[in-house]
This record gives structure tokens, sequence and C-alpha cells, in this order.
């Protein structure tokens, strides 16, 4: 997926976001916001998003000194979550449609992205989504790919949500392997923020080897890249997941809520739709 004119916009606010979470004082912040403004005029409107953003974040990372600006704001919602996680195991027991609704929840939980806006309700998102009509609905195809798959890799996004995603593989109920970033980069996910979750009590977790926003296959590792190509089935959570991985290979599916135009654009839908996608 290619950037767009409205992305720069978006970038430039991440920037300044993570800058003052990352603790950076006035005059350091305006360099560096100044010198990515410089580099975003400079580099080419078509490069993929994920890339672009993941960048821009290891710089204010390296900048500031701080290796995980977001730490606090992923224990804070990794423990919001937890303390709904009770409710939400014990509607999925008296659920009609168990996996149906644990889907919903795991696109519910992808309402936590800081990359897309500092604040966010979680509570409204779960009962807005459990109403919703997916705008993308392959849910049909999903649900025979995972009768057919004796494992899967589940690709992480946002740390928080990974108490949405447990649910999930709980009621999948079938050798799971999650994937989490090899480093900070914003709020997704890392192996301290999926054991915060649980994740290791239901699946093997592990690391793509990369700090960066998405899948970027190249610079992910060498050991993550033989996984993915050899995945029966493999689920993609995230905005950064379908920028950097569509296309890429078969029995792969998108779970998303499409929460900016310029990707409900390119998935031909409405902002803040549900999307289930397989990817063809």
């Amino acid at each position: 997926m290619k950037a767009k004119a409205e992305c720069l916009r978006c970038f430039q606010r991440q920037a300044q976001d993570a800058a003052g979470l990352a603790g950076m004082d006035e005059a350091a912040s305006k360099r560096l916001l100044e010198r990515i403004r410089g580099e975003l005029v400079q580099s080419p409107l078509e490069t993929n998003p994920a890339i672009t953003a993941s960048h821009i974040h290891a710089l204010i990372r390296q900048q500031s000194h701080n290796p995980d600006p977001f730490r606090e704001k992923k224990r804070e919602a990794t423990a919001h979550a937890l303390s709904l996680y009770p409710r939400l195991k014990q509607l999925l027991q008296q659920a009609d449609d168990p996996f149906d609704t644990a889907v919903r929840l795991a696109l519910a939980g992808n309402i936590i992205d800081l990359g897309v806006a500092a604040d966010y309700d979680l509570e409204a998102s779960i009962e807005r989504v459990l109403a919703l009509t997916p705008a993308i609905n392959h849910l049909p195809a999903l649900r025979i790919a995972m009768k057919q798959a004796d494992n899967i890799l589940y690709l992480a996004d946002n740390a928080g949500e990974t108490v949405m995603d447990r649910l999930l593989i709980e009621t999948i109920g079938k050798p799971v392997t999650y994937v989490v970033k090899g480093g900070a980069a914003v709020n997704d996910a890392t192996r301290e923020d999926a054991l915060a979750a649980g994740i290791d009590r239901v699946a093997e977790v592990v690391d793509n080897g990369a700090a960066a926003m998405g899948t970027i296959l190249d610079q992910c590792s060498a050991e993550f890249r033989q996984r993915f190509d050899a995945a029966e089935l493999v689920i993609a959570k995230g905005m950064a997941n379908y920028e950097s991985l569509s296309g890429t290979r078969e029995n792969l599916f998108f779970l998303l809520q499409a929460k900016c135009a310029v990707v409900a654009a390119d998935l031909g839908v409405a902002e803040k739709s549900i999307v289930i996608l397989e990817n063809r």
C-alpha cells in the first residue's frame, strides 16, 4: 500500500505526540520535528506508510534516548483490558457463535492504536463492533481455513489489544504462534506486553526481529520470515499489518478497524468500518 498526501499530516502529528511522551524538551523537540518535516518533504510519497512511520518513531527513540516512550501507555492499556477479561470471557461462554464473537472482540480491541489517536474508548468500541456488520466479511473463509490448519501464525498489533487476541486464541483451540515486535514501535506489542496479557498461557510467543510498525518483511529476522513463509494460516491484526503485508501470500487474513481515511479508501470501505479480509 502506498501513502497519500493525507498521511503527511498524520506523520507529523504522530511525531509531535511521541516526542512529548519521550520527554524531550521544547528546543530538542522543535529541532527534531523540523528535521522530520524536511525528511517527509524529500521522501517519495508512494513509500509504504508503515515504513515511513516506523522511521519517524525510530528517530524519536534515538534522539530522546528513550527506548520505549509508550511503555506506560501500553501498561495502562493492558491493565484496562485485563479488567474486562472476566466479563468478556463470560460473554463468549454464553454466545451462540463463540468464534464470531471472539473475532469481533479482537476487532474491537484494534481501537487501541496510539499511532492514530491519543485517546480511545475500549468499552464503546466493544459495544459498537458487537453490533456492527463487517464492511468486508470473509469470516466463512476464515472458518474453513481454521479447520484445515493444524497451526496458526498470529501477528499481533497493539498492547492491550493483546488481551482481546488472547480471547480469540482461547476460542480457536489450536496451536498458535503469537508474533510480537522485536523492539518498541509506538504502542505495538512486544514480548513484555504479550506476557503481561497472559498470551504465553495460550500460545507460543515469538518476535519478528524488527522494531517497526506492521510487518516489514525486509526488516524482520530470517527466522521469522521462515515461519511466515511456512505457516499454514496467518492472521494479521491492524492497519499497519494490512499496509505492509497486503498482496504478500495466500492463507493470510487481516482483522482490522479502518481507522483512517487512507486505509479505508484503499480497502473500498467507509472509515470506522470493521474488516475481515482474506488476502487474495
